[in-house]
């Protein structure tokens, strides 16, 4: 990973099989995770991947993408990891094209969910490093803190929405600082794996 790549690693009391189904289940995923309004599989490709189309609903504009993620990858101690490109058209998007990884490592706690990712700025590269690439780092790393208590407690993410942020009286809100945002030795991962290289682009 680059040393702009956003990095986010969580603990979760939850086996990784429940992990993968929330995520990797394109109508669970939008229900967590504050960067998607919707994902919609539109193919299969011939790796054993998938093609889709991502959407996130703003005040006044959608921004739509599109995608192509390849599934399981596992290893002999049960790490599972998936890979994804995308990349989007869209001139008011501040993320272009990109391209990362989610990691789901079996602990004996649960599991130790990452994701490392990187792209190109839609808006410059001057405002993605001092302002969006900061934001898009803290919805990431909110979003999987969200995703942790629902694998939990069962408590639905619709439960907590963006609002809740600044709902400091309610106890167990998702909140980013849970999250660690520097890979630990050994679970850092290139965005330039076996995988990616032959993953198609969307």
């Amino acid at each position: 990973m680059g040393e702009t790549a956003i990095y986010v690693e969580i603990e979760i009391k939850a086996d990784v099989d429940r992990v993968w189904q929330l995520t990797q289940d394109p109508d669970q995923h939008p229900r967590w995770d504050l960067r998607f309004s919707s994902i919609s599989p539109i193919a299969t490709i011939p790796t054993g991947g998938s093609r889709f189309i991502y959407q996130r609903r703003l005040l006044f504009h959608t921004i739509r993408g599109t995608g192509t993620s390849l599934g399981e990858k596992q290893r002999p101690d049960g790490t599972l990891t998936s890979a994804l490109r995308f990349t989007t058209d869209d001139r008011l998007s501040p993320l272009r094209a990109g391209r990362g990884y989610w990691r789901y490592i079996p602990t004996s706690q649960g599991t130790t969910f990452i994701t490392g990712f990187d792209y190109e700025p839609g808006w410059g590269r001057l405002i993605d490093r001092l302002v969006m690439r900061r934001i898009i780092g803290w919805m990431t790393a909110w979003s999987f803190d969200r995703l942790r208590i629902w694998a939990e407690t069962g408590t639905l993410p619709e439960r907590w929405t963006i609002g809740s942020v600044l709902a400091f009286w309610r106890p167990g809100r998702p909140q980013a600082a849970r999250c660690r945002r520097t890979p630990r030795r050994g679970n850092a991962m290139t965005l330039a794996p076996t995988s990616l290289h032959t993953l198609e682009a969307p």
